[in-house]
């Protein structure tokens, strides 16, 4: 275009970006706006700024999706213990804990797959007439246990509960294989964004040439942690806490530029 020395992209909040950009073309003034240059003025860092358009461009975004069942999930376990003396509060939770370990890993649960989230040991008071008057102390060790058997859940949870656990406060659902996943909605989005992309050129009366940028955003929809509160029990469970872990959603959008001829 004569006489253009640079030319800014405006998109509205939310607009998806897709059109075909021709040289020498007239542009929607609610798409395009020319800005002259100022002399000695210096150059601007706006990414959507172009120097000369010297070539025909199409740009075109495209989505791709996957849900899979999750084949993962991690359960926070929390053990508490209250006393007047802080080292005894400390001891009986210590203790508490280490039961639970102790019947984690006689089930086959691995070490690594357990770790420590929150070791807290706090004074608790009343508060009497407008006066604070100390109660005891309250020790707290949490752990989250990663469980790569989803049908586990449920028998994992028991028996950290009878074995000395407290509380068990929430179970978060993941997937072993979340890359090959990702990577198959970027295909199906990068095959969405070309089909777009061929279908405007097409329907301009040209033809698509080559990608020659291309960006992507990913998003995967988790299922939210469970809440979960269950008080310590010492009997046996007659029936197991039953857990349905839904489905997760890997979303991904791509946004492309490619040239015609």
């Amino acid at each position: 275009m004569e006489g253009v020395d640079r030319v800014r992209i405006q998109r509205a909040p939310g607009a998806v970006l897709c059109g075909v950009m021709l040289a020498g073309a007239s542009m929607p003034q609610h798409t395009w706006a020319q800005e002259a240059p100022r002399p000695g003025a210096a150059e601007p860092a706006d990414v959507g700024v172009v120097r000369q358009l010297d070539r025909d461009v199409v740009h075109a975004t495209g989505e791709g999706m996957v849900r899979a069942t999750p084949d993962r999930a991690r359960v926070t376990v929390t053990a508490e213990a209250r006393d007047r003396a802080p080292r005894t509060a400390q001891e009986k939770n210590a203790q508490a804990m280490a039961a639970v370990q102790a019947r984690l890993e006689e089930l086959g649960i691995p070490s690594d797959a357990v770790r420590t989230t929150t070791l807290d040991l706090q004074p608790q008071y009343d508060y009497v007439d407008g006066k604070q008057r100390f109660r005891e102390y309250v020790a707290r060790n949490s752990i989250e246990v990663r469980l790569d058997d989803i049908a586990r859940v449920g028998e994992i949870i028991d028996a950290a509960v009878t074995s000395g656990a407290t509380e068990v406060s929430s179970i978060e659902f993941d997937l072993k294989k979340r890359d090959e996943l990702e990577r198959e909605a970027l295909k199906q989005a990068v095959a969405e964004a070309r089909a777009r992309a061929e279908a405007m050129a097409t329907a301009a009366g040209r033809a698509f040439d080559r990608i020659v940028r291309i960006s992507d955003q990913l998003q995967a929809d988790l299922p939210p942690p469970v809440p979960l509160r269950q008080a310590m029990r010492a009997e046996a469970v007659d029936v197991q806490t039953p857990v349905a872990p839904g489905e997760i959603e890997i979303r991904a959008q791509v946004s492309l530029t490619a040239t015609l001829k």
